[in-house]
């Protein structure tokens, strides 16, 4: 059964690898508290299939698209008054994927640089969310989750890629001290398929809210 809390308007960010489940709790999410839900910008990007064909070539324009979009959402969040769940968030473009096709020769020092700037210069501007849900995955799960969901241009995503996104999340969250933080393992739930899995999330998620640690 659904129910609203009753704390005012909240920005809630679900964050975690490809193919954590991420798009699919914040689907869960809002319909069992009725909160809004701002979705990644996948489907639209027009970057992202040209970028998993020629990485170094596309990048910048990527991470550039990325960091305007959730700029975008934030500020439309936090001017609508309402309660808002965010697939994905800004803060992971800029410590997890950027650096990381930094670090792989897929980036240019100089792109990443500027890049960077940007990010400081947005992020001086915003709130963090109130509530972080990051979901930690191990690399098998995510391999799984990418093949279920099918989608074309993610076949050529690579396990080490994977694994080296999975250790800056790691690094980036054991940092994070913008705010609330819950972190979930997904390795043995299935909260899409599995009413008691979803369940045990949203007891966590109330307790949060609630401040009932």
């Amino acid at each position: 059964m659904s129910k609203t809390i009753k704390t005012g308007a909240m920005h809630i960010a679900i964050a975690g690898n490809i193919g954590s489940g991420k798009t699919t709790l914040t689907g869960l999410l809002s319909k069992h508290y009725q909160w809004d839900a701002h979705y990644e910008d996948v489907d639209e990007n027009p970057y992202l299939n040209d970028f998993y064909e020629d990485m170094q070539r596309w990048s910048f324009n990527l991470q550039i698209y990325f960091l305007n979009s959730r700029l975008g959402q934030i500020l439309n969040i936090r001017k609508s008054g309402k309660t808002v769940i965010q697939d994905r968030t800004i803060y992971e473009d800029a410590y997890i994927f950027a650096p990381n096709l930094h670090s792989m020769g897929l980036m240019s020092t100089r792109d990443f640089d500027n890049y960077f700037t940007l990010f400081n210069s947005m992020t001086s501007l915003i709130q963090p969310p109130d509530l972080l849900i990051y979901l930690r995955a191990s690399v098998p799960t995510l391999v799984n989750q990418i093949q279920k969901r099918g989608r074309e241009y993610e076949n050529s995503i690579r396990l080490d890629y994977l694994k080296r996104l999975n250790e800056r999340y790691e690094a980036w969250i054991e940092g994070y001290n913008l705010g609330k933080i819950l972190i979930i393992d997904v390795d043995n739930l299935n909260f899409s398929e599995l009413r008691e899995d979803l369940s045990h999330v949203i007891s966590k998620i109330d307790a949060q809210i609630h401040g009932l640690f």
